[in-house]
């Protein structure tokens, strides 16, 4: 049957595509809803119409249900659960995380998963805790290792086999994990043991743990993270190249009373004003909804539908090419949050050679753009302009008429020549009035520029504020103001 996966769009690391497994095709950024067929608080039926083309389930909970385990074997998972969608099933790995064991073999659950029709199979891996000592980290991730080449031997190179990349906390295994999976032929990566991370708010470490195993990862993959599910992290997962997230919070938030929103998490029962245009919300004041007996399940329909259009919403901006902005909305709305987004800009150079060409805009929008991956490309483009014997950089000062050449200045970005002052990303850049940190970074331009021409006579015309800052860094230039 195998696994096809597509890239369509892109921007920075992230990917508009299409996951094809067997007949059926999904849209990707996707999220798979989890379904726990003993408590289906949404029926899958019902989560079809809000848009949901694939969902989660649990196969080890199937297995060892006396109520389901038959109907599955007997009529199949898609018939079951009446859903006619993708449908991806956990191993028991879960459970393993959680109660440190099952008892089940990597061969028995993926035989069952086989047998109840899963559309994607999860070998029997050990989801390895972040705070693991490194020599446990390398054990666990050798049985892992070991049960996907068992899984291949067993079903086969078009089996259906997702192939779980572990490593804790640490970079160099998370690649070493990724190499391994793609070499031995997994096109499904789903990036395992993160939810820990995410619990604590350890975002700058889940930045790091990502980009590792997409180093070592085929650029090709399609990567799932595991246990994703939170609006508010989509548009930053996206931006390191996730592609599915998997998520019950829609479910255990509403039993605990919580509300999703895009940028975090609201108590109904603190609620004045219900700020969403699902039709939960426009069909009740937030009065209603805390007093109403199916409070549990509206708030669920909620939360998936807020879920929902926010993969939507990362779809539209990556096709857009305004993800960054989206990320930049998104992660400030909690400082850990922001703290990730800074780790991702630290490491945006590694990200560069992935991200396209041209975009629809660059908006400025703080001193977390300067490091943006089109700035950094555009500060090593920059040499490459050859300038005349004599030219004049405009950094908004006077322009004498004697100057045959003139270089506007435009930061973050710096020097811009005539020839690309209506290109990408110069020209559809929006900037408010300048500030130091702009400035500073639009000088490191210049000075590319201006290394790359030693023989210019340069002139620098600017205003009295921004003069002292240019002749810091061009001492030997002149700079009128």
């Amino acid at each position: 049957m195998g696994i096809y996966f597509e890239v369509i769009h892109k921007d920075i690391a992230g990917r508009v595509g299409k996951l094809k497994v067997g007949d059926k095709t999904i849209r990707t950024p996707a999220l798979l809803p989890v379904v726990n067929p003993h408590l289906q608080i949404i029926p899958p039926a019902e989560m079809k119409k809000m848009g949901v083309e694939g969902i989660i389930t649990n196969a080890y909970i199937f297995s060892k249900s006396e109520e389901f385990r038959h109907q599955a074997l007997e009529r199949g998972l898609h018939d079951v659960l009446d859903f006619d969608g993708l449908i991806m099933t956990d191993s028991g790995s879960f459970q393993m995380s959680v109660y440190g064991s099952v008892d089940i073999t990597n061969e028995q659950t993926l035989s069952f998963q086989r047998d109840i029709g899963s559309d994607i199979w999860v070998p029997l891996d050990i989801p390895t805790h972040p705070d693991t000592p490194r020599e446990d980290v390398i054990a666990q991730m050798e049985i892992t290792m070991d049960r996907m080449r068992e899984a291949k031997e067993i079903f086969g190179p078009d089996a259906p086999l997702s192939g779980p990349v572990q490593g804790a906390v640490f970079e160099d295994l998370r690649e070493t994990a990724g190499r391994t999976v793609s070499e031995m032929g997994f096109a499904y990566c789903p990036v395992g043991a993160v939810v820990p991370l995410m619990e604590a708010y350890r975002y700058r470490e889940l930045v790091d743990v990502i980009i590792a195993a997409k180093k070592g990862l085929n650029p090709g993959a399609c990567v799932h993270l595991f246990g994703a599910g939170h609006p508010s992290m989509f548009a930053l997962a996206v931006a390191l190249g996730c592609d599915v997230f998997d998520s019950a919070a829609y479910a255990l938030y509403a039993k605990e009373g919580r509300y999703i929103t895009p940028s975090g998490t609201l108590k109904l029962d603190e609620m004045s004003e219900l700020p969403c245009a699902c039709p939960v919300c426009r069909s009740h004041t937030a009065d209603e909804l805390r007093k109403s007996p199916d409070r549990q399940k509206l708030l669920a329909y909620h939360n998936l539908a807020v879920t929902m259009a926010e993969i939507s919403r990362v779809r539209a901006a990556v096709q857009e090419g305004t993800l960054w902005e989206l990320v930049d909305e998104r992660c400030r709305a909690h400082p850990r949050l922001l703290d990730g987004y800074r780790r991702l800009l630290e490491r945006s150079g590694e990200l560069e050679h992935l991200d396209r060409a041209t975009k629809r805009r660059f908006f400025y929008r703080g001193a977390e753009s300067c490091d943006r991956t089109e700035v950094r490309k555009y500060h090593e483009m920059i040499p490459r302009v050859k300038l005349s014997d004599v030219s004049l950089i405009d950094a908004g000062g006077p322009v004498p008429s004697r100057f045959a050449e003139v270089i506007g200045f435009k930061p973050p970005f710096g020097p811009v020549p005539y020839e690309l002052a209506e290109t990408f990303p110069v020209g559809p850049c929006e900037i408010p009035s300048w500030d130091e940190t702009m400035v500073s970074c639009g000088i490191k331009g210049l000075a590319a520029l201006l290394a790359a021409n030693p023989d210019t006579n340069v002139t620098i015309s600017t205003t009295e504020e921004w003069a002292p800052l240019f002749r810091a860094a061009f001492p030997d230039c002149e700079v009128i103001t």
